[in-house]
């Protein structure tokens, strides 16, 4: 979740005043709608301060909390914003109101003070017993708390699922390494292949042989962060490529360290990208068993765009060292005509 100070908070929330009429669905242009994703931008401190994990603003009504999912999901998850601009209104509020709980998570875990094993056992505990509370009934003073609540209601989104997800958000904490690609499997599975059993519920997945396909979409995805955020990542003292994996092209820690795009990395990073693309491919196929109302769209429109990264990564040589690869906003319009027509040519091939 966005980190803004708790003065700067506390005053736009008052000068914004809460005071949109024009419906959830007709208000992405307004100035509220602005304001909110400008407030967003004020990262410096968390903004969600104590034991209670109560929020420092105004409490929000499910109308505004729903705006308030979006303008997150809008400042910080661009792709994903993007390719969800083909789902019908209504789970267009709905996985965003699902990304917000899932940045709180990953942002919770990430604050400094949280990163010695004490910290992450109490802040494991205390993401428990936020889950719990929001499949409650009881007050809860969070900004994203009633769109969520509204969400796993009307999809009956398990809370199981999110307890895997914090389990997996929990892996990602403090110094990582990852010692195979069985050990990998686990980690992509829960902070990433969870989110996408958890999507299938409001992309309208009914058939349940679409649940593997679900979970390799989001192996694709995760697969295909780590392979982008490389250098980030090492900057933060984790690596999750896989130690045997790197010692099986020739590398290892120091020479990611070097942060040198030789031949061996080139082709440790060659096999990565194609076992992504397999996943990629794989999961595709479960595309047509989706609802026909934009979500078929929408999952290739996001497995086209991520896929894409991929690309932009062996365009650059595989030279992730030199920073973050990005698909521009330009290229993303060219992918979803490619997205369209993968999506039609999948539901022939279904029929």
């Amino acid at each position: 979740m966005a980190r803004i100070a708790h003065q700067q908070i506390a005053s736009r929330t008052e000068r914004l005043g809460f005071t949109n009429r024009g419906g959830l669905h007709n208000i992405s242009a307004t100035s509220w709608d602005k304001n909110m994703a400008d407030l967003l931008r004020f990262e410096k401190t968390p903004l969600f301060e104590g034991d209670d994990l109560q929020w420092a603003g105004r409490r929000l009504d499910l109308e505004k909390s729903f705006v308030y999912c979006r303008a997150l999901t809008r400042a910080h998850a661009r792709s994903f914003y993007f390719s969800s601009i083909a789902l019908p209104a209504h789970k267009k509020d709905a996985a965003y109101a699902v990304y917000a709980f899932c940045r709180f998570a990953d942002d919770l875990l990430d604050e400094d003070l949280l990163k010695t094993e004490e910290g992450q056992e109490a802040s494991r505990e205390k993401l428990r017993g936020l889950l719990g509370a929001l499949y409650g009934s009881g007050d809860l003073n969070l900004p994203f708390a009633p769109a969520f609540r509204r969400t796993v209601s009307e999809y009956k989104i398990p809370a199981k699922l999110f307890e895997e997800l914090i389990e997996g958000v929990c892996m990602d904490t403090g110094p990582v390494r990852i010692r195979d690609f069985e050990e990998l499997y686990l980690y992509c599975y829960r902070v990433a292949s969870v989110v996408g059993l958890i999507m299938s519920r409001i992309f309208g997945l009914e058939d349940e042989r679409g649940n593997e396909r679900a979970i390799e979409m989001g192996m694709a995805m995760q697969l295909t962060n780590i392979l982008r955020d490389v250098k980030e990542d090492l900057e933060m003292d984790r690596i999750y490529l896989p130690a045997e994996e790197l010692r099986r092209f020739g590398l290892s820690e120091e020479s990611l360290r070097m942060g040198v795009a030789d031949d061996s990395w080139r082709t440790f990073m060659r096999f990565q990208i194609e076992r992504a693309r397999l996943y990629y491919r794989s999961g595709e196929t479960g595309i047509p068993l989706l609802a026909p109302d934009g979500s078929r769209l929408a999952v290739a429109l996001m497995s086209t765009v991520y896929a894409g990264i991929l690309d932009e990564i062996e365009r650059a040589g595989c030279d992730v060292f030199k920073g973050r690869v990005h698909v521009s906003f330009s290229r993303k319009l060219r992918l979803a005509v490619r997205a369209f027509l993968k999506c039609r040519a999948l539901k022939n091939a279904a029929r």
